[in-house]
């Protein structure tokens, strides 16, 4: 199964306070580099197929952090791997809404449906949320296909798109993504099997990523199988 390792960029100075889109020159602040440095740690020892970006700054450069954190080898000589950047997992573009205060927006009739049916909106001079859905969604599957079934890969990108795919592999209505919580530097895990996907993650923000390691090859044999459903019962979870 192509296991893709969803995360969201660190803090800016403006996060939770603009709405940012497609704004460019917004980087992470001290917060977001620390926040960047502190998961590029903790998932040091995880191999990655490859590491892919929204262009925008702030996911840049919480990549790139990750990125000069692996380990040296084939596919990181001297420590540092690429990043690839695809713009079909940038922001949601935002439309006339961009750079605005969400203090602000929340006054706009149009912010009850973004809220209540969000399926049903295009931001004004914008894009229609589930054709960010549909963008995103496609970008991760052609991923998964080009890297193969046995990939684990990473995708820094923004909240909405990162809970846009999310539903997706839920089965959940676009009208539902509201439920699903995406915080800054946060990693949410999701692996693509043969017949559906399965949420591992959701919106971790801290401890050990050890169960994210391939298996021995003697406990998939001793498994009789490549595991794909889970078990009755939940299951003992990874043991390492």
């Amino acid at each position: 199964m192509t296991t893709v390792l969803l995360v969201r960029h660190g803090l800016t100075e403006v996060t939770g306070k603009i709405l940012l889109g497609w704004t460019p020159g917004v980087g992470l602040d001290d917060r977001g580099r620390a926040q960047a440095a502190a998961l590029a740690e903790r998932l040091a020892g995880i191999p990655l197929a490859a590491i892919v970006s929204s262009p925008l700054d702030r996911c840049r450069q919480t990549a790139e952090a990750i990125a000069g954190r692996r380990p040296e080898g084939p596919a990181a000589p001297g420590g540092t791997q690429p990043v690839e950047i695809d713009e079909r997992v940038g922001e949601c573009h935002y439309g006339d809404w961009t750079g605005k205060e969400l203090s602000v927006l929340v006054n706009e009739p149009l912010w009850k449906v973004v809220q209540s049916q969000p399926s049903a909106v295009t931001f004004p001079g914008g894009e229609a949320l589930r054709d960010t859905q549909a963008r995103s969604v496609n970008a991760v599957r052609e991923w998964n296909a080009r890297l193969g079934p046995d990939a684990t890969w990473l995708l820094c990108s923004h909240g909405d798109v990162i809970r846009t795919v999310v539903a997706d592999a839920l089965g959940m209505h676009l009208d539902m993504y509201h439920r699903i919580t995406a915080d800054p530097c946060s990693l949410t895990v999701v692996r693509y099997g043969e017949h559906r996907p399965f949420v591992r993650r959701l919106n971790d923000v801290g401890g050990s990523v050890a169960d994210l390691l391939p298996p021995p090859a003697a406990e998939r044999a001793a498994a009789g199988g490549p595991g794909e459903d889970e078990i009755v019962g939940g299951g003992a979870g990874a043991v390492r």
